[in-house]
């Protein structure tokens, strides 16, 4: 990290520096969007951890920093919400020092694969309810009430085509 990094996050900028520049704010936003992000990887944690990352008061002090990604106008462009989750644990020592236990990481990373093989089970099954309501609701919109398929006479047809893209209607 540069010290330009650290000092936004150590106790500010000087008086005498220069704002920075659009570019900048784009690249700095983009680096900070991925590195969260990341936080969303128990084992990326586990590597913080045992390089002693989060027994740097610097680093803490940046990780306190990153919690303005919670805000809603900045988590909509994450693809990980997960890491909204870890970057709230990180804030607290004991998780910090527990992180450095591979058991520890092995046992959070088994938890999440769960929790999304949950989360997508049930996800796809709202889906299928969904879509099943909708094809019934469809259904019963399509023929007007007193007519049995719509076409208001009573009689019971089925429009298909001759193979040359012509309507014929049967009739039982």
């Amino acid at each position: 990290m540069s010290g330009r990094y650290l000092k936004r996050y150590t106790g500010g900028f000087d008086d005498g520096e220069v704002p920075e520049t659009e570019d900048k704010q784009r690249l700095r936003f983009q680096v900070e969007l991925e590195f969260v992000q990341c936080l969303a990887n128990p084992n990326y944690l586990n590597f913080l951890a045992q390089r002693g990352y989060f027994k740097d008061q610097a680093f803490i002090n940046y990780l306190k920093y990153l919690l303005y990604w919670k805000e809603p106008e900045y988590a909509r462009y994450l693809k990980y919400p997960m890491c909204l989750y870890f970057l709230d644990l990180l804030q607290y020592e004991h998780f910090r020092r527990e992180v450095v236990s591979s058991q520890c990481t092995k046992f959070i990373d088994d938890q999440q694969i769960l929790l999304w093989q949950h989360y997508t089970r049930r996800r796809t099954r709202l889906l299928q309810k969904q879509a099943e309501e909708s094809t019934v609701g469809v259904q019963a919109n399509s023929h007007p009430p007193g007519t049995a398929n719509g076409t208001g006479n009573g009689f019971n047809c089925s429009s298909q085509t001759n193979g040359q893209g012509q309507a014929v209607q049967k009739v039982p």
